[in-house]
């Protein structure tokens, strides 16, 4: 007699994991599931994290609650952070995530922004050099989350 109450709600599970799955599967990798490879910056240091599907837009949170990230276009470089866990202002991995914009290029920005000439910008220094010279600009909020910050092991794996 159960069993007619309990399809219904399999089904409806089912449709939910299905839906998650496919949020998960259009998502950039550092969004997904599991631990990443390298997935951005912090003052020359790259970091990894776990993908996580918060979402923190709307909840009423305040701005002074998430730490800045700096989402580069796609095929050009890993994100750029403003802190990691010990720096002063970490916010234990609550993230207001910020569209680059590259109005001169990606090779441009790296000209007047790679202050180290690594050939990346890996620093919010770096970050900020390119953009006082033009060569970058911070464009809007594309979501606020939370995901762990994760040191890459000394051997880069």
């Amino acid at each position: 007699m159960h069993t007619t109450r309990i399809r219904p709600l399999l089904g409806t599970v089912a449709a939910a994991a299905l839906a998650v799955g496919g949020v998960l599967a259009g998502a950039p990798a550092a969004n997904a599931a599991g631990v990443s490879g390298p997935a951005f910056w912090v003052d020359g240091e790259q970091y990894r994290t776990v993908g996580t599907t918060t979402d923190f837009s709307g909840t009423g949170a305040p701005a002074s609650s998430f730490q800045p990230i700096y989402a580069f276009p796609e095929d050009t470089q890993a994100n750029v952070a403003t802190a990691a866990p010990g720096d002063p202002g970490y916010r234990g991995g609550r993230w207001v995530v910020t569209e680059v914009l590259l109005p001169n290029g990606y090779g441009a920005a790296l000209a007047s922004g790679d202050l180290d000439d690594d050939g990346v910008l890996d620093s919010d220094e770096e970050l900020w050099a390119a953009a006082a010279a033009g060569d970058l600009a911070i464009g809007g909020v594309l979501r606020y989350f939370e995901c762990p910050v994760i040191p890459l092991p000394r051997n880069g794996g």
